[in-house]
Order: C-alpha cells, then structure tokens, then sequence
C-alpha cells in the first residue's frame, strides 16, 4: 500500500481503483473476475455497500476499534478498509490476500508481535470461487482461537450481506428488465391499434380526428399539428394548412418537400416533422414537439410508421369520398334520363332539370333554354325567375350565344369583370358567379343551362365539369341508364367471387331492421385458408373462394344476402329468419363446403339472430354476435357451427 489506512472511526468506503497490492497481471482469480463482472457488473459497488453496512453494525465492538479490517477484489485492489494499518505491514497483507484467494480458504501471515493478520476469502454465491476476500489485522488477544472463531463468524455475516444485497439487485434488475419489455409491448399494442382504427376509417374527417386523437394519447405531453397540403375544412383547430414560407427553413415545407422525416432542436425540446404520405403523394405533415427529456430516438420509427399509415387511410378515405361523389353523380345523371324518357311532356322535364340543377348546386337560379328551330331564338322552358319564363333570346345573344357558338360549357367568377357581355339573367337577379353548359342534341346545340348565385366566385371547377357531364348526357338518357346501373353493379360486388361488397350488405341489414320483425346472420370462415394458398398458390386459393360461394348461393334463396366479408370470411344475411333455420341453412353450407370443394376444404360457421324485441338492434351487434360464435367454432376443432 503507498499510503497508510486513515484512522478515525469512522467507515470509510473507497471507490475501486488500480491502486492494488502486489500488482494484478498475476493473480489467480483474473479469470474469475471477467466471469462473474459478466454476470454482474455491478460486482464492486455491492462489495463495498455490503462493507459499509457490516462494519458500521461491528463498529462498537472493542477489539475492532484496536485493528483494522479491509476488503480487496481479486486484483488485490482495496475496495474499502476501517480502522488504520502501518506500512511495515502492507508486504504481509498482500501475501495473505494472495494465499486466501489462490486456496479458497482462510490464510494467516506474520506481522507485529501481537497481532492477528487473516484474510477470509468471499466465495461466489454459487460456485464457490473467491470473488473478493475480507482481511482482518487484531490484536490476537488472551484467546487466540476464539479470536480467529469470532473473525470467522464476522466473515460469514459479510458473506450473508453481500450474497442478499447481490440477489436484491438482480431482482432490481430482472424487474426493471421486465417492466422496460412491458412498456415497449404496451407501445407496440397501442400502434397496431392505433393502425387499425386508422384504416377502419372511411371518410377524411374521421381520419384526420383519428389521427390526433392517437397522437395525443401516445405522446401526451407533446404538441401535435397536422398540416395539409390541399384546401380542407376541419373542426379541428390543430389541423392547418401547410405554407411555404422560407421552405428551407421551416421543417415541415423540407419534411413535405424531401419525403422523409426532419428533426430540429430546440431549448428544452424536439421538433419533428413527418411526411403524411400516401402510395400517390404526399398529402401533409404531421408536426409534433416534444419535450427534450420525453424523446427517444427508439420513438422514431413508431411515430413514421403512423404518420405512414395516417397517410394512406387519408388517401383512401379521398379515394372513397371521390368515388361517391363519382356514383353521386352518376345517380343524378341517371335519374335526370329516367324523367326525360317517363315523361311525354316536354315542359315538366324542363322544370324537373331545372328544381335538380337548384338543389345540385345549391343555386339562387336556373334557367333551361331550348333553341326553337323555327324561329331560330332559344326560349326559356323552365327557369325559378317568373320574369324570364317564356322570354325569347337571339342565338348571338349574351352567354347562349357564347356557348351555341363553341358548343362548350362556360364558367364565369364574377359577372362584374366581363363587361363585355350582355345578361337580363344576371342583371335582374343581381348575380355574380354562373357556369353554363350546351344540351346536345347530336352533333348540335338544342338548349342551354344557365346556373346562377348572387355571390362572386362562388362555383368551383368541379361544378363546371359536373353541369357540363348532365347536360351532356340528357340526350343519351337511356345509355347513361345502363352505364349507372353497371357501375353500382361493380361497387357492390365482388369481382372475385360475384357476391355482394361488405358495405351493401351493411346497408341492406340496416335496411331490413328498419322494417322487418327478426333475421340472422351467418358468417362463414374457410379453415387453415392461409395453408391453402402456401401449398397450392393464391390461385388455386380464389378457386376455392369462388367454389365456397358457389356453395353458399346454391345453399340460400334469392331474397337472402351473400357478401364477401373480407378474405376468407364470407357473410349471409337471412331476412326474417330465426336461429333454428339460419343453423339448418349454415351447417348445410359447411357440409357442402367439405363434400364439393377442390382441393377440399372445411369451413367454420358462427351464427348470430336479431328481433324487433332486442334491447339493441345493429348490423353492429349482429356482426359481433356471429363473430363469436365463429371464434368459438374454431376454437372447438373448426368444420363447425356455433350459435351466438
């Protein structure tokens, strides 16, 4: 040792260091020491809390307050010491640490007449080698034996401290282990829910509201906005319009404009800014700032994955906003021919064009001009303006003439700025904004739709191209009929298997309850379908789909509702059918599914009934039934039917 011990009373605890006696390259217990600093390497602060604790409980015995006792690691380094030791003395406490770690027992060495030098090595909780070793320098006393007896005793105390604290902090650690794996596991649940509940969604409001709500609850104590690119009213004051000011320093215009996530420092804080993509484009960003000591940088590739999957509902929830706008229209479109084709009168066709056109467009005013080709004037046919009803216009006369002279539909913004053209339907009514459109007839003009509202700027482009759409399309009432009644077709069918689409089979249930007494529901799950399409390819997969239908419409009548429920699943509504009947029905399926399948396949069945004497009628509720009812069909073997 180069320096003496010190010698007040007190504990004095040493952290470890290369201070060592005799050096360390040699020693026996190297090898030891890299095994058990594996298992635990926390190994050296446990040894000297455990001396710390053991000599303040030994302090007030006299014969230690005559001495000292230390403690050393198998490098011979002190960890600790209380009491004092002279230097004449160190050469003979390296030696006896030395020996005590080498047998595995207790050694002895000569120092001081009168005095006691024994190192008591600390075994390995479990395999007994010396991880450290506890020295004793005391005077030997009128007893010597029953000294060595007491130390011995001492030594097993420490033993026993240092082995419980040792197993308390490897609980510590298991659990703090554990509770680390349940947090990441109660994050991983929470975004795949998160995900689902996203992609459930179907319109863009309940996207957007969806996607704040889980930000909020997975990192709550940030601040979220989501910035769209596209023009959107929302009732969320959190939702924004993303501008393009100075991009290169704003994160979130270089988050839209690179595709991929920047995050910026700030006092006491982390800004973030993720791209809300979707597969045809990029739609926004989501921009979160988090407080700096609640970040980590594991959260980085959970919060991208949401703003992922917020990206692509919002895409579909637009594609399917889109499409019913699409279908909408095509509705208009074929109930206005319908009308024409119905009516033999030429006036009541007019005024119905001209009361749908109102509601279509939420307008002050329409009028429908037909081109007289005996008089070569169009006259107004049907029009909400009682002033203009039967009123004659030269063919060059204001926007008719515009539009019989291109043969296209017109927009104007405000009526205020064209100055050049004059319009008795835009000065009597004081209006400002009008789209206009041609009817052909042929190849010719024969009439014009005018559409009018008294504020500038009020039709959007969208209603430009859907006036000239119905105009266009009066005079092929009976192909724009049949075009309709496909295109519905198509949306609620499957392509696949030529049963109806999940949401018509929602809304026929819906429907039904609204009138009929009872009815139940079967859903219908192919067994293992998954192993299927592994061993013999997805083709061979639809071909089984298709043969399961096949067996489900041969199974039902013709009133009855077979749907692709998604997958493998398949779903049959049954209008005023009980539980007795819709069993019979389903375990006919099942059967057959086994029997005429190839190659053969089984099928799971859970059905599920309602009544107008239900306390809560919902295809909701229905559905929830009969899919537990199907757990349990699968759960008891598969190739059953159970009864929710």
């Amino acid at each position: 040792m180069n320096e003496p011990l010190r010698t007040d009373r007190d504990v004095h605890v040493h952290q470890p260091s290369n201070r060592s006696l005799g050096g360390t390259g040699s020693d026996p217990g190297s090898a030891e020491t890299d095994a058990y600093a594996l298992e635990a390497p926390f190994l050296a602060s446990l040894l000297i809390e455990s001396f710390r604790q053991w000599a303040a409980d030994y302090d007030a015995l006299p014969v230690f307050g005559e001495g000292a006792a230390l403690l050393f690691d198998l490098s011979r380094t002190l960890l600790s010491g209380h009491g004092s030791t002279s230097p004449s003395s160190e050469e003979q406490i390296s030696l006896c640490v030395q020996e005590a770690l080498r047998t595995g027992g207790p050694a002895e060495a000569p120092v001081e007449s009168g005095m006691l030098l024994r190192a008591v090595p600390v075994p390995h909780r479990s395999e007994g080698k010396p991880i450290a070793a506890l020295v004793f320098l005391l005077p030997l006393g009128p007893d010597p034996e029953g000294r060595r007896a007491m130390l011995y005793a001492c030594a097993l105390d420490f033993r026993s401290r240092f082995h419980i604290l040792f197993e308390k902090r490897l609980v510590e650690q298991a659990m703090e282990r554990q509770r680390a794996q349940d947090k990441e596991a109660a994050r991983k649940d929470a975004l795949f829910i998160a995900a689902k509940r996203l992609h459930d969604q179907i319109d863009v409001p309940s996207v957007l509201k969806e996607t704040i709500l889980n930000l909020e609850s997975l990192y709550p104590d940030s601040e979220v906005d989501l910035l769209l690119s596209q023009d959107y009213a929302s009732v969320d004051v959190r939702v924004k319009p993303l501008v393009f000011k100075n991009a290169a320093a704003d994160i979130s215009a270089r988050a839209f404009l690179e595709g991929k996530p920047v995050k910026e420092k700030g006092e006491g804080a982390i800004r973030l800014a993720v791209p809300l993509s979707g597969k045809q484009a990029v739609y926004g960003v989501l921009l979160m700032t988090v407080p700096a000591g609640q970040w980590e940088e594991n959260d980085l590739p959970d919060f991208v994955m949401l703003a992922d999957t917020a990206g692509s509902a919002f895409e579909n929830a637009k594609l399917y906003e889109q499409s019913n706008v699409l279908i909408g229209e095509l509705q208009l479109i074929n109930e206005l021919t319908k009308r024409l084709n119905q009516s033999l009168r030429l006036k009541e066709i007019f005024q119905f064009a001209t009361n749908e056109l109102l509601q279509v467009f939420h307008a002050d005013f329409c009028c429908v001009l037909q081109l007289n080709k005996e008089t070569n004037q169009f006259v107004v046919m049907s029009s909400n303006i009682p002033a203009l009803m039967g009123e004659q216009f030269s063919k060059e006369y204001g926007f008719c003439g515009m539009v019989y002279r291109s043969k296209e539909s017109l927009i104007i913004s405000d009526y205020h700025g064209t100055g050049q053209v004059a319009s008795k339907l835009m000065d009597l009514t004081a209006s400002r904004s009008l789209i206009a459109s041609p009817i052909m007839v042929g190849d010719d003009v024969g009439g014009v739709i005018l559409v009018a509202h008294r504020n500038a700027n009020y039709f959007s482009y969208d209603n430009y191209k859907l006036l000239q759409v119905l105009s266009t399309h009066i005079g092929l009432a009976i192909t724009n009929a049949s075009l309709h009644a496909e295109v519905r077709r198509m949306v609620i069918t499957d392509n696949l298997t030529g049963l109806h689409a999940r949401h018509y089979l929602n809304e026929q249930i819906q429907l039904r309850q609204r009138k009929d007494p009872c009815g139940s529901l079967i859903l219908v799950d192919i067994d293992y379908f998954k192993k299927v399409n592994d061993t013999y390819g997805h083709q061979i997969g639809d071909r089984i789909l298709v043969q399961v239908s096949d067996v489900i419409k041969s199974c039902i009548r013709d009133s009855d509702i077979a749907a692709r429920w998604g997958g493998e699943e398949l779903a049959v509504y049954l209008p005023k059918v009980r539980t007795e009947q819709a069993y019979r029905i389903a375990d006919r399926i099942r059967s057959r599914v086994e029997g005429e399948t190839d190659p053969k396949v089984t099928a799971s069945c859970g059905v599920s009934e309602w009544t107008f004497e239900d306390e809560k009628i919902s295809p909701e509720s229905l559905f929830y039934r009969a899919d537990m009812a199907l757990y349990e069909a699968k759960h008891h073997g598969r190739n059953q039917v159970f009864v929710g």
